[in-house]
């Protein structure tokens, strides 16, 4: 019988896609996570605290490969760090980490040490896993159309919207990156793979105008300059992809698609043909 897959997070917003995709290339499944639950068919449940370290000696137990999921914007290296110190006495399993595109180039400092902490973050639990001794793989994405989704959401909410100006994403279907995710985890270690994005290239301002759209509302933006290095460094393009040759294994589902299966509206029309006026632009 072929060994279990570990997943780390594997109730959330990724770690479920993760979950449904392993399942689906056969293979059995051990999810992590800190109030265990009824597992799914195939599916074992395991219950640990990876910020504390409780309980992951036995949930690594067994395993020949660890997708790690599960991570926060301050403990994510912590969690890591506990997760790698199991494996590592466990036999040396094969670790898969999900990171974020920009890792590399939006310094954290000054401001951006509480803007920007997820960069942060995620940069030092790269560091431990390609430290950690066991053979990995380090997968970056962008941000998750989930993400914006739950941001516009909070922003609809308020009178007066503020965006980041200039500031520009690529987001990425989680389901995408997901079963990316998995086909690396399926393959051999590969250290830093190419980095993975979706089809197109946003302002954050289309983002939020095309939830409104979507949705039937209407509300004013006023543009917010965001100052110091890290914000300077994502108006540059650091959280995007870097343009290669050849290019890099992309989603597909664009934003548009991402909002026609998520918003729903009593008689509303298709996401295309709604009417343009549905924001104002405080300047």
């Amino acid at each position: 019988m072929t060994p279990p897959i570990l997943v780390t997070g594997g109730t959330g917003t990724l770690g479920r896609h993760v979950v449904r995709h392993l399942r689906g290339a056969g293979r059995e499944v051990r999810v992590l996570s800190r109030h265990g639950g009824e597992p799914e068919p195939g599916v074992q449940a395991v219950t640990a605290d990876l910020v504390t370290g409780d309980g992951v000696d036995e949930a690594v137990r067994g395993v020949e490969t660890i997708v790690h999921c599960a991570g926060n914007f301050k403990g994510d290296a912590a969690m890591t760090a506990n997760l790698s110190r199991a494996a590592s006495k466990a036999g040396a399993p094969y670790l898969v980490y999900i990171s974020v595109v920009g890792t590399d180039r939006i310094p954290v400092v000054g401001f951006g040490r509480l803007a920007f902490a997820y960069f942060g973050a995620k940069r030092e639990a790269e560091r431990v896993v390609a430290r950690s001794g066991l053979p990995w793989t380090i997968l970056r994405a962008t941000q998750f159309y989930d993400l914006f989704l739950t941001v516009s959401k909070a922003l609809a909410k308020l009178p007066l919207a503020p965006i980041p100006a200039g500031f520009r994403f690529q987001p990425v279907d989680a389901d995408e990156v997901a079963a990316r995710l998995v086909e690396l985890a399926l393959g051999g270690p590969a250290g830093f793979a190419p980095d993975f994005g979706g089809p197109r290239v946003y302002a954050m301002v289309d983002l939020f105008r095309s939830y409104l759209r979507a949705t039937g509302r209407r509300r004013i933006v006023l543009p917010v300059w965001m100052p110091g290095t890290s914000a300077r460094a994502m108006r540059a393009g650091g959280n995007r992809i870097a343009p290669r040759v050849p290019s890099p294994p992309a989603g597909i589902k664009t934003w548009e698609e991402f909002l026609v299966e998520r918003t729903t509206m009593a008689g509303a029309t298709p996401l295309e043909a709604t009417s343009p006026g549905s924001i104002t632009t405080h300047s």
